[in-house]
């Protein structure tokens, strides 16, 4: 955590905003953690990286249906879907889905890159029909940028896939609208900053708020393990630059990935960090640790509308300088009834702002 808050402002009323990137899961642990988001961000772009994936419109429509289910009465928020791209996968189904108004974009995980991702493109030559169909119809392409070449450290990953698949990518498709999601790097931060493709990228709360050392803190800390992985501290100096910036290339999306404690705390710990219950909030903590409050409004809640050709939400919300410790934990309640933890980002931690409820 860093020092060096402004105690003098105590309050700060912004745009209601969005998030870009967020995974909800289904079933029990959807209805567990959609409030969560939905508390505070009124759309969302929601990862289709379900077993199975959200491959076609029919997939699609049936998930949008679970979410708005699990909502709390009367709250007001907007799921967009996205379409998970495989190998196989037609070119018809993204343009039907976009027509119908279904998806929202589309979502490339390199196969075998994170959670559930083993249906996902093995070559992106493969899927060179798909990205002619996007960049044609306007449907946006988001990335998860990483490759998986085993020979490849996995701190490198992101800046390799830069260099070898991002650049030719654009280059093939200049009229394409891309996001790369989660950086994690320096070079991404200047790659996103100085391209003259249409390409933004989000950034996450946890990337701004840890390193690679976090994972090893007393121990092996699988609370801590994401993908990407969080990198080097210069990484993380970079990030908390680009995220307070202004510059609108940058804009949220928290990637909150919440997986059970049983999935957490095993031999082979799933990647993911659930910050939904306090996101905001610990976005707020970076901007005014930077002295940039003056910046959060266009990060959370305007550049990516903008670049999505959305327009602004109309309502706000306020935050205001009033500690609060986040909860050690949520509980989850199965469809057997038994019952499992789900740590949250930060958890037992004290932040310094809070979402003013009304």
């Amino acid at each position: 955590m860093e020092s060096g808050l402004n105690p003098s402002q105590q309050k700060i009323t912004i745009r209601q905003p969005d998030d870009w990137h967020v995974h909800l899961r289904d079933g029990s642990l959807l209805e567990a953690v959609v409030a969560q988001t939905a508390r505070v961000f009124h759309r969302a772009v929601v990862m289709p990286n379900l077993q199975p994936p959200i491959t076609s419109v029919e997939s699609a429509i049936a998930y949008r249906e679970n979410i708005l289910a699990a909502l709390p009465k009367g709250c007001l928020f907007t799921p967009l879907m996205t379409v998970y791209l495989t190998d196989v996968i037609s070119p018809n189904v993204l343009e039907y889905g976009h027509s119908k108004g279904v998806f929202f974009a589309a979502k490339l995980y390199p196969a075998n890159s994170t959670t559930n991702s083993f249906d996902g493109v093995t070559d992106i030559r493969h899927i060179e029909p798909l990205l002619d169909t996007m960049e044609r119809i306007g449907l946006p392409l988001l990335i998860h940028g990483e490759v998986t070449d085993s020979k490849v450290d996995i701190f490198d990953r992101e800046a390799i896939f830069i260099e070898t698949i991002l650049k030719p990518l654009l280059s093939r498709h200049p009229a394409l609208r891309v996001v790369l999601e989660h950086i994690t790097t320096e070079e991404a931060v200047q790659f996103v900053e100085t391209s003259t493709s249409n390409l933004a990228a989000t950034i996450t709360p946890h990337h701004l708020h840890i390193n690679r050392n976090a994972m090893f803190a007393g121990g092996l800390r699988s609370d801590f393990y994401c993908l990407p992985v969080a990198k080097r501290e210069r990484h993380r100096i970079a990030l908390r630059k680009a995220a307070t910036s202004g510059k609108p290339c940058f804009f949220i999306g928290t990637d909150s990935a919440p997986h059970l404690r049983s999935s957490k705390e095993s031999s082979c710990g799933c990647a993911g960090i659930f910050n939904a219950p306090i996101a905001l909030e610990s976005y707020a903590e970076v901007f005014d640790q930077e002295g940039a409050l003056d910046r959060l409004e266009a990060f959370a809640s305007e550049y990516g509308p903008a670049f999505y050709g959305l327009p602004r939400n109309t309502n706000s919300v306020t935050l205001v300088r009033v500690p609060q410790v986040v909860p050690s934990y949520f509980t989850v309640k199965n469809v057997d009834n038994s019952i499992e933890k789900l740590l949250p980002f930060h958890a037992g931690e004290t932040l310094s702002w809070s979402v003013l409820v009304e």
